[in-house]
């Protein structure tokens, strides 16, 4: 088999580590970022840097490959759409799109006849005046944001007069609902019903950022059911080629809620690299390149802790660890607050 060249647009830790588990099965990573800093260069074959929308860097960039994916989801479409014209880009650039929109992508689930939070679209700060229904509530900006950016808790029409809020972008509120877990469903999936799908993951957060996650979560079989039918619905909906993760709300009355779609790998699969004999990662990479499908077997129970900011300077300084703990280094080379600098994964009995 010819060398295969796969380009990876952004170089966070999930660029990093999607450039690891391509060399594990001999697979060249080109990464393209617009951060002359991105950590993924530490962990890739080759770093380009330049914006997404200079058009000669991504020809460059897009030259060198056979396939593209990508790391995170706010790439302009256009720039992906031309890319795909050239060469492949899975997942395909009409998913990022629909995603990159919780209306869009909210609409999307609910036709499905997937359960969501109540929500509606809020175009100015007067059509919140109407929707005291849907109080208390979240209003979430309709584009961008992640990690509880953008992001603003509502339980009276008078506090949004507290908050400084930009009414020049498009929101959505969604109806707060009485939360009892969250927990989350990846799923790789390499054509028509021809997937590999992990158990679903308990996931905590702390400040709207994801902290814990472990295997198995404690939930219902017929939650377990439930979300792991419904990602593969989502899926098979949107013909998706590669890994994606569908984040879950379970209220106290046991009702199951898609929360949202992420259309890459995601933060709560770290644990698989270690937890699994293919990891979330691997399986991306096997997907998107058109390689063979290895059956999932689940090797151990499993717990992530994110370190977050300078919870990672011990770690760096030959902090000792047990013999059934993996720590991984981000590389980022400057520590912020609220910044996921790297994790620990512990395997368990």
């Amino acid at each position: 088999m010819s060398e295969i060249n796969l380009g990876i647009i952004g170089g966070g830790q999930l660029g990093s580590m999607l450039s690891i588990a391509a060399k594990k099965i001999k697979i060249k990573t080109i990464i393209y970022c617009d951060d002359i800093n991105a950590p993924a260069q530490n962990f890739s074959d080759e770093f380009i840097f330049g914006k997404y929308d200079d058009n000669q860097k991504i020809l460059e960039f897009t030259n060198k490959v056979d396939f593209i994916t990508y790391e995170f989801e706010n790439i302009p479409y256009e720039t992906l759409n031309e890319i795909n014209k050239k060469k492949p880009v899975l997942p395909k650039p009409s998913i990022n799109r629909l995603i990159q929109h919780r209306l869009a992508e909210k609409d999307f689930v609910n036709k499905l006849n997937i359960r969501t939070t109540q929500y509606t679209f809020v175009k100015k700060k007067s059509d919140l005046e109407s929707l005291t229904d849907l109080l208390p509530g979240i209003l979430k900006t309709a584009t961008m944001g992640y990690d509880g950016k953008g992001q603003y808790l509502i339980n009276e029409i008078n506090d949004i007069d507290k908050m400084n809020i930009d009414f020049s972008k498009e929101y959505i509120l969604e109806k707060f609902i009485k939360l009892k877990k969250e927990i989350s469903v990846i799923i790789t999936r390499f054509g028509n019903n021809n997937y590999e799908i992990y158990e679903p993951i308990e996931n905590t957060h702390e400040d709207q950022i994801l902290k814990y996650s472990k295997i198995p979560a404690e939930i219902s079989e017929k939650i377990f059911n439930q979300s792991k039918e419904w990602a593969i619905s989502i899926a098979e909906e949107l013909k998706y080629i590669g890994t994606l993760c569908v984040e879950f709300f379970i209220d106290r009355n046991e009702n199951l809620y898609v929360n949202e779609i992420a259309p890459r790998v995601h933060n709560s699969g770290h644990l698989t690299i270690n937890a699994y004999n293919i990891s979330q990662f691997e399986n991306h990479i096997r997907a998107v390149c058109s390689l063979k499908r290895i059956p999932l077997k689940k090797l151990s129970n499993a717990k992530m802790i994110n370190l977050i900011g300078n919870q990672i300077e011990p770690y760096r300084k030959n902090f000792k660890l047990n013999e059934n703990e993996y720590f991984f280094d981000y590389l980022k080379k400057e520590i912020k607050n609220k910044r996921k600098m790297g994790h620990i994964t512990t395997l368990f009995k």
